[in-house]
C-alpha cells in the first residue's frame, strides 16, 4: 500500500503523456491524411484533444496533491511541481481559452469550411497558438516522465 500513490502517479502520467503523443502526433495526422472530409477529420481530432485535456486535468490534479503530500512545503522547490503546473496551465489555456475561439471561428464560417472563409487567417493564427501550446505540453510531459523515473 505504501507505493500505491506513487504507482498511481506513474499510471496517470503514462496515460496523460502517452495520450498527448498518441493523439497529437499519430491519430490526428492520420485523420487528416486519410479522411476525405477535412471538416469531419477536424471534428474528430477536436474530440480527441478534448478527451486528453480532461485526462490531463484529472492527472495534474492528482499529481499536484500527491506531490504536495510527498514534499510538503518544499514542493515549491521541486522542479516536478513546476513541470506539472505548467502542463496544467497549458491544458487549461488550450481547452478553455484557445479551443473555444477556434470553435467559434468554425461556426462563424458556416456553411463554408473555415479554411475557405473570411476567417481563415484568424483560424490559422489560433490553430498555430494551439499547436505551439500542445508541443510545449508534450515536451514538458517528457520531462515529467524523466523526473518521475528518478
Amino acid at each position: 500500500m505504501k507505493h500505491l500513490g506513487q504507482n498511481l502517479a506513474l499510471i496517470l502520467t503514462t496515460a496523460w503523456v502517452g495520450g498527448l503523443w498518441a493523439i497529437g502526433y499519430l491519430a490526428a495526422p492520420v485523420l487528416f491524411n486519410y479522411a476525405d472530409n477535412k471538416q469531419l477529420a477536424g471534428m474528430l481530432a477536436g474530440h480527441l484533444f478534448s478527451w486528453i485535456a480532461y485526462v490531463g486535468l484529472f492527472s495534474s490534479a492528482y499529481l499536484l496533491v500527491h506531490f504536495s503530500m510527498q514534499f510538503g512545503l518544499s514542493i515549491f522547490k521541486q522542479a516536478i511541481f513546476w513541470v506539472v503546473l505548467l502542463m496544467l496551465l497549458l491544458t487549461l489555456a488550450g481547452q478553455f481559452g484557445i479551443q473555444p475561439v477556434i470553435a467559434e471561428l468554425k461556426i462563424q464560417a458556416l456553411p463554408a469550411d473555415v479554411m475557405h472563409s473570411l476567417f481563415a487567417d484568424r483560424f490559422k493564427t489560433w490553430h498555430g497558438l494551439a499547436s505551439i501550446a500542445y508541443l510545449a505540453e508534450s515536451l514538458l510531459g517528457l520531462v515529467l516522465i524523466l523526473k518521475l523515473r528518478r
